[in-house]
């Protein structure tokens, strides 16, 4: 599954971490391996690996000047390219240094994200043309955080479409229910929707019928699941968001959220609500945090996590807010980063599926297992994933809509333009 993930280019931090030339470089761990990000002279994003050949000090605490990142231990430097440029303690340097080069990645700036490919030079795949990549930046949002699980238990969660209805249900917006969630409230008190998948080139659709009030009307929430791991969220127009999962190692992912508004900038009221965390992201802090190899990574850390029991008010879960816990986010990490591990694991990481007992609503989540697993077994065999090769597969939409259409079908046929293209409403 890491070589699958490698075919792929990653979100690997925003570019407003790194955003002045021959500034701090920033420590990373992404798919197990300890990297460093920096910008340079020239304003080039560099990812290279984290330690200099020469004694394995780490660059993070390294100059970044003139071109390049310079060890602090010995002087030696290193550009973006991950190649050696200079060794000032050694005499014959120009006879050696083109063999002292370090790991380095492609690197490409998108929608307020540095993205990275770590896989095949030969194989370097097309951008996913995601909707909010190609936006003006007042119109995106992104944010990331680190969060203590396994990816797939983060992923899993966006797709689960019947959850809404139960753990981010809350009467009083106090309570850290964000005022664009309450536009479509009503339709999700029926808490045992109709799903449907459809497979596509990029993954699949996923529609969830609820029942309404109104005889003969339906609520549909359309989900978008792009390989190997984006996600569009159910919404009519604002917010379009969606969340992105890099793992770090087998028992952290980066998240990264991604809010945006295909028409306009955001107003004051909606930067302020983002802010508040009660959708994505969460309350954080900018911070480093130690893995349990002991490589520590630049990052944001949630205010609310397991060491504090997600901050939950008993009161307030008295009181309407169904988990007693404020945001969103903060509502979805508690079931994600305590699962019960598989034996030898640590707790919110690698699970023991064979423990759980799955229903109808499930479906989404059983198609995207076997669409990976399909995925990661034709890598071994020698079958590259063509969806790496076609960016223009992930220029799609998700959707949340009133209907008359009982089958997902001819409801996705009533709102093509609106689900399947970008083409304007």
């Amino acid at each position: 599954m890491g070589n699958l993930f490698r075919r792929f280019w990653l979100p690997a931090l925003l570019s407003r971490e790194v955003a002045e030339p021959d500034g701090a470089p920033k420590r990373l761990r992404i798919l197990s391996e300890d990297l460093v990000a920096f910008r340079d002279t020239g304003g080039r994003v560099g990812i290279v690996a984290a330690y200099c050949p020469h004694k394995l000090a780490m660059l993070f605490w390294g100059r970044n000047e003139e071109h390049g990142l310079r060890c602090a231990y010995h002087g030696w430097k290193f550009d973006t390219d991950g190649d050696c440029v200079d060794l000032p303690n050694v005499a014959d340097a120009d006879t050696i240094k083109r063999k002292m080069g370090i790991t380095s990645y492609p690197t490409h700036e998108a929608g307020g994200v540095v993205w990275v490919y770590m896989g095949p030079d030969h194989l370097e795949p097309e951008l996913p043309a995601l909707e909010w990549t190609e936006l003006p930046e007042p119109q995106v949002q992104v944010s990331r955080w680190l969060q203590c699980s396994n990816w797939a238990q983060g992923m899993e969660g966006e797709i689960d479409s019947s959850h809404v209805s139960f753990l981010h249900r809350a009467n009083k917006p106090e309570h850290g229910l964000p005022d664009a969630f309450t536009s479509y409230l009503p339709g999700l008190i029926d808490g045992a929707p109709e799903l449907t998948v459809k497979e596509t080139p990029y993954g699949y659709v996923a529609g969830a019928r609820r029942q309404t009030d109104q005889p003969g009307e339906y609520f549909w929430r359309v989900t978008q699941w792009l390989v190997p791991m984006f996600s569009l969220i159910a919404n009519s127009s604002y917010p379009r968001s969606g969340r992105a999962w890099v793992p770090v190692d087998d028992d952290h992912v980066t998240t990264f959220g991604y809010m945006f508004n295909a028409e306009r900038p955001f107003n004051d009221a909606e930067l302020a609500e983002l802010e508040r965390g009660t959708f994505f992201p969460p309350r954080m802090t900018p911070g480093a945090h130690r893995l349990p190899n002991g490589y520590i990574i630049d990052t944001f850390l949630p205010d609310a996590n397991s060491g504090n029991d997600y901050l939950i008010d008993r009161d307030i879960q008295t009181d309407g807010n169904y988990t007693g816990i404020f945001g969103v986010n903060e509502q979805d990490r508690c079931i994600q980063e305590t699962l019960p591990a598989a034996e030898g694991n640590v707790q919110g990481s690698i699970v023991d599926r064979s423990r759980e007992r799955l229903v109808a609503s499930d479906v989404p989540v059983i198609t995207a297992r076997r669409i990976l697993l399909d995925l990661a077994r034709a890598l071994e065999a020698g079958i590259e994933p063509t969806q790496a090769g076609q960016g223009d597969l992930y220029a799609v939409r998700s959707l949340a809509a009133t209907s008359p259409h009982r089958e997902f079908e001819p409801f996705l046929d009533a709102f093509h333009t609106r689900v399947m293209t970008l083409q304007p409403e």
